[in-house]
């Protein structure tokens, strides 16, 4: 079935586009929904001049969507969360854990539009952010594990604070 979507659905489209959807989808979700049309001959013709009539609107939208992306170029995330011995993650970081990450560097986004695998193991990764069809980011995102360097150095310190305190008692006992 070939439908015309009025809204933007993740996974399926962006508004205007015409897809083709099996047709118990459109039929019984899209359509009564009012997020599709169906799309005859006539709601085509309507369609192209209604975007002929709209791309003004349609390049302030994609301006916009560009200058939201303007502030995640350069951003690098990365992300500490509790692995196994085997290098293996409690859980795993998804879209949420993205977006969340994102918001605490200032930047609001829709975990929704952020597009990844779940990562359930360390090392480096990309997730995909997608402000409009035709502006995506992609953000490096590593993950590591949590709190695996600070002990270390905690133990550094302890060690030598542990000799300072040591030394002065072997001198008290000579």
């Amino acid at each position: 079935m070939e439908i015309i979507l009025k809204e933007d659905i993740i996974g399926l489209g962006y508004k205007n586009d015409i897809v083709n959807v099996k047709s118990g989808y459109g039929r019984n979700y899209l359509i009564p929904t009012g997020k599709a049309i169906i799309a005859s001959a006539s709601a085509k013709k309507v369609l192209a001049e209604n975007l002929k009539q709209q791309q003004h609107k349609i390049a302030a939208i994609l301006a916009a969507a560009q200058k939201e992306a303007e502030a995640l170029n350069g951003v690098a995330l990365t992300i500490a969360s509790k692995v196994s011995a085997t290098g293996v993650l409690y859980g795993s970081v998804n879209a949420a854990t993205v977006a969340a990450e994102l918001a605490a560097k200032g930047i609001e986004v829709d975990r929704k539009r952020v597009i990844m695998k779940d990562i359930k193991t360390v090392g480096d990764y990309v997730a995909t952010v997608v402000f409009h069809k035709e502006v995506k980011v992609e953000v490096p995102v590593s993950v590591v594990a949590e709190g695996v360097e600070a002990p270390a150095k905690e133990a550094e310190e302890t060690a030598g604070e542990a000799t300072v305190a040591e030394a002065p008692a072997t001198e008290a006992a000579e």
